[in-house]
């Protein structure tokens, strides 16, 4: 069973999907639609590039409860792509060479009994392997206590969150006494050689702003990030990654529930840049459910906005000709993507 949190985020997102599908603003939102801004610049419909990232949501399962997440994760969520959906993403990368990273994320990825066979199946491939951990699962508990090594060894890109280089703001987003165990563990990484120079293990940070605002400049908070983590706890690291808070899930609760949903799209909108939107990461990643299904992005994923127009709709029936062909589903939720200067799974855009 989910928790009644998970059982009221999902309705949140239900609502704000079948307000998307018809047209019409979410709550008080902003009229204005994304699609409106997209044919202002000649983007719309919004089409496909090419295939080049497949990400992977092992699961919803995670040892953290984060008041940003947008997948909704938890202790109490059973969610757990299975090893026959593991096979068909297997079946999928074989057939696919344009695909050249597997991004993994969760939930807590690493906590899917099946992820160290996964991680070693792709590793065959030769494909670049990204692993997206919230840090504490390394530090927190036995059963975990040996990825890092598991993690050194087939040289996956470890991002992990950490939302602010000081306990009061990290804490306040993810958990007391998370910010301590995320230097715990990154300190655990960087004795195993990631985020030093010339060691090949690449370890880059995210940032996600604690309220309802859009991120700073990368490349000056990436500056303070390095020279504070260091100096302070000895911690150093490859690169930081902003990325702007989607109005989904536990974000868009607490925007209703404070009223300030209008103001934050208003913001997103009038931050939109045509330059973003062309570099949007739906354009060159497929996102896979935990049950298999095929989205866009891992946005559209949470919000359940699947193919529509004969696209495959699940992994085991994977095509990337027709996928590229598809039209990418849109709503007012993807202004958080191409606000300023853009947001990703990997950091800004532009």
């Amino acid at each position: 069973m989910k928790s009644l949190n998970a059982q009221g985020h999902q309705l949140s997102n239900v609502l704000y999907q079948l307000q998307i599908l018809e047209n019409r603003p979410a709550g008080e939102a902003p009229t204005q639609r994304f699609e409106k801004s997209l044919e202002k610049n000649g983007l719309y419909p919004l089409k496909p590039a090419n295939l080049e990232i497949l990400q992977v949501n092992l699961g919803k399962m995670c040892n953290q409860t984060c008041a940003h997440c947008h997948v909704d994760a938890g202790p109490d969520r059973k969610e757990i792509m299975s090893l026959k959906t593991m096979e068909h993403c297997i079946d999928a990368l074989k057939k696919t060479p344009s695909i050249h990273t597997v991004d993994l994320t969760g939930g807590a990825p690493e906590m899917n009994p099946n992820f160290r066979w996964f991680v070693e199946e792709i590793s065959k491939l030769h494909r670049k392997i990204i692993v997206r951990s919230n840090l504490t699962i390394l530090v927190s508990n036995l059963e975990f206590s040996e990825i890092p090594e598991f993690f050194v060894k087939h040289k996956l890109i470890v991002i992990a969150s950490l939302p602010c280089y000081t306990a009061e703001n990290t804490d306040k987003q993810r958990g007391d006494g998370v910010f301590q165990k995320s230097i715990d563990a990154l300190r655990r990484l960087n004795q195993l050689g990631y985020g030093r120079d010339g060691s090949g293990l690449e370890l880059n940070l995210v940032y996600n702003p604690v309220g309802p605002s859009l991120p700073p400049d990368q490349e000056k908070l990436e500056k303070d990030y390095k020279r504070i983590l260091q100096d302070e706890f000895g911690v150093v690291f490859n690169h930081l990654y902003t990325i702007t808070n989607m109005p989904i899930s536990r974000f868009l609760d607490y925007l209703l529930q404070s009223g300030k949903y209008e103001m934050y799209m208003e913001k997103l909108i009038q931050a939109f840049n045509p330059s973003a939107a062309a570099g949007v990461m739906c354009r060159n990643t497929i996102s896979v459910g935990w049950d298999g299904k095929l989205f866009d992005c891992d946005f559209n994923q949470m919000l359940e906005l699947s193919f529509t127009n004969g696209s495959p709709r699940h992994i085991k029936e994977f095509d990337s000709d027709i996928l590229n062909s598809r039209d990418i589903i849109i709503g007012q939720h993807c202004y958080g993507c191409t606000a300023g200067a853009g947001s990703s799974c990997q950091g800004t855009i532009i």
